[in-house]
């Protein structure tokens, strides 16, 4: 009986210490992962771009923890960032704007900074402020539509964007419309499981957010959300030739835990 208590006791122990973790710890770590993508990665024609999505302000996921995201990307000396949906978790509750442009801003990206409207953009009144926050932070809002850009070693990189999938009008081929047949392209889609067709396009690399990865890992168990049920966190093949990158995020939503699935910004140098 002492042996079954003793056991009964453990078991509270370890799943509080577990949800301490879940609730206070892992939201507020910060994982920087690093992927080399080309045969030919050396320093004189690889463009570095730093994803970042699903930031999710909200009361416990402050503009502090902003502060820290903006630190860390400009410490990995990104040409290009990308911000690939859901700024805000809920607008209406949470809703900084002020405060999150002059963050944003001080993001450094010499190629340029790049966005993509998620389903949370358009929620808690956040599609009245979306653009213009984004715009005021020097990101130029990609809405079924691509922009060449230059680069230094005389190659170009074309970066299409599409509107959300679940509460905008997205359209890949629109968005693919300008590219040049020499460019690499990189395509931001908020939900990845809309993005198949990218394959067809030839498309070089799509990233993708909105999983969250799950927030919280459960072996054998997947948490899923809409239009993320196939495609739920790291790489995927589409084709020979398109790989589909789903990040798992940086905040949280619905229940503020993570566990297993730490907050990430993805670090890709891309060989061109």
């Amino acid at each position: 009986m002492k042996k079954l208590i003793l056991i009964c006791i453990s078991l509270l122990a370890l799943g509080g210490c577990l949800a301490a973790y879940g609730f206070f710890i892992e939201p507020k770590r910060l994982t920087i992962k690093h992927f080399e993508l080309g045969e030919n990665t050396t320093e004189q024609n690889t463009v570095r771009l730093i994803q970042l999505s699903d930031i999710h302000l909200q009361k416990a996921y402050t503009t502090e923890q902003l502060k820290k995201i903006v630190t860390a990307v400009n410490q990995e000396k990104p040409d290009i960032v990308v911000f690939t949906g859901d700024l805000f978790d809920n607008y209406a509750t949470y809703g900084p704007a002020d405060e999150t442009i002059e963050l944003l801003s001080q993001i450094e990206a010499p190629l340029g900074k790049y966005a993509i409207w998620g389903n949370h953009d358009y929620g808690g009144g956040a599609v009245n402020v979306y653009a213009e926050v984004m715009a005021g932070s020097g990101f130029q809002l990609l809405e079924n539509s691509g922009q060449l850009i230059e680069l230094t070693n005389q190659k170009k990189l074309y970066l299409a964007g599409i509107d959300d999938s679940l509460f905008g009008n997205p359209s890949i081929e629109a968005a693919m419309t300008n590219r040049t047949e020499e460019a690499y392209s990189v395509l931001l889609s908020h939900e990845p499981d809309v993005v198949d067709s990218a394959a067809d396009l030839d498309v070089s690399l799509v990233l993708s957010g909105h999983s969250h990865g799950g927030q919280v890992n459960i072996p054998f168990f997947p948490v899923t959300t809409a239009l993320a049920e196939k495609y739920i966190s790291g790489f995927y093949s589409l084709g020979s030739d398109s790989q589909l990158y789903v990040n798992t995020g940086l905040g949280t939503t619905m229940i503020p835990v993570r566990i297993g699935v730490p907050p990430q910004i993805a670090v890709f140098d891309l060989s061109i």
